[in-house]
């Protein structure tokens, strides 16, 4: 599978407290700019929809957090596909400051129909391009 993917991200007001800390739900939208932008490396322009009426959506989110992050801090948030399934792709995550983990956690997304709802096999060429 294509190597972990990596992506820097600056800590603005609007993302934190009163405390100028890193709200907690933050993460999660660090975690998707990650794999959107993996995925866009990847070749797939707008990896939320992959076309033929299918989208991706997140059925599952196992986080850790381990030390905040403040206000101006210089963030790389790192997405790696930890495993491949017949629907669903399972993400690694992790949110460094410098050298040090703030947070870590896996994510699960799953490809389903955008008239049903119900999941789609992974077509074979996003296949071809995680091989």
């Amino acid at each position: 599978m294509p190597q972990e993917f990596s992506l820097s991200v600056r800590v603005y007001i609007e993302d934190t407290d009163a405390g100028g800390i890193v709200y907690y739900v933050n993460y999660l939208k660090y975690f998707e700019r990650a794999r959107t932008e993996y995925m866009r490396a990847l070749g797939f322009d707008k990896p939320a929809f992959l076309g033929n009426d299918t989208m991706f959506v997140v059925t599952d989110v196992d986080v850790k957090y381990r030390r905040p992050a403040v206000l101006d801090d210089r963030l790389q948030v790192t997405a790696a596909i930890e495993r491949v399934g017949a629907a669903t792709l399972v993400f690694k995550q992790r949110v460094n400051c410098d050298d040090e983990l703030l947070v870590d956690g896996r994510v699960t997304i799953a490809l389903v129909s955008t008239e049903t709802r119900r999941p789609c096999r992974l077509p074979t060429v996003l296949r071809a391009a995680l091989a």
